[in-house]
């Protein structure tokens, strides 16, 4: 899985696209890790960008609470913006969005977790 990246205002943007199920899981944690690895404190944040993520299944949301509670050990900001309305909805049933801090845009995120 590619996860290309930029930064904006001192955070570290990366951009998921396509389906987060069972099948893209295993690649999805591949691909986090070395991104988790710099996600510490005195770094730049970590916001995942979701504006091209339409499908999201309870293993991608697995991948996402390991990341999160990985982040918080290692005393790292970590957060997601952008979300799809569908995956917004898998997020609020699940109540996801009390886990992992989540953000209306990418702008708004670095607005609050920006250098």
């Amino acid at each position: 899985m590619n996860l290309p990246t930029r930064e904006q205002a001192g955070v570290l943007i990366v951009s998921v696209s396509g389906r987060i199920d069972h099948n893209a899981s295993e690649e999805f944690t591949k691909a986090l890790e070395p991104l988790l690895d710099r996600c510490t404190q005195g770094n730049p944040a970590l916001l995942l960008d979701f504006s091209g993520v339409d499908y999201i299944s309870s293993a991608g949301l697995r991948v996402l609470m390991m990341a999160s509670r990985r982040s918080k050990a290692q005393k790292g900001i970590f957060a997601i913006a952008a979300l799809q309305p569908m995956v917004q909805e898998v997020f609020a049933i699940s109540r996801f969005n009390l886990i992992v801090p989540c953000y209306v845009s990418v702008d708004a995120a670095c607005k609050v977790i920006g250098a």
